[in-house]
């Protein structure tokens, strides 16, 4: 499974959830207006700290290679100069 099919199933999933709370409580219309619009705000704040969080972690994956593969790049210059200098 994909992070972003994850990120929109957990994201769809948390506002069904929240409605269907909201809309099975016992309240008035004005209060449950209240209450969806708080609660659509706290599932946005939530997927936003969602996606910040993976943003980072494919950040950080990505500088980490690009060390292995200069590290890489290093050691195959460094055998390609000790070949010239035996040649």
């Amino acid at each position: 499974m994909s992070i972003g099919k994850f990120v929109t199933g957990f994201i769809i999933g948390g506002v069904v959830g929240a409605v269907a709370g909201i809309l099975l409580a016992p309240q008035s219309g004005e209060e449950t207006r209240e209450a969806i619009s708080e609660n659509a705000k706290l599932a946005y704040k939530k997927a936003q700290d969602v996606v910040k969080d993976i943003q980072d972690r494919a950040d950080d994956a990505l500088e980490e290679m690009q060390q292995k593969g200069n590290e890489i790049i290093g050691k195959i210059q460094e055998m390609i100069d000790k070949r010239k200098e035996e040649a």
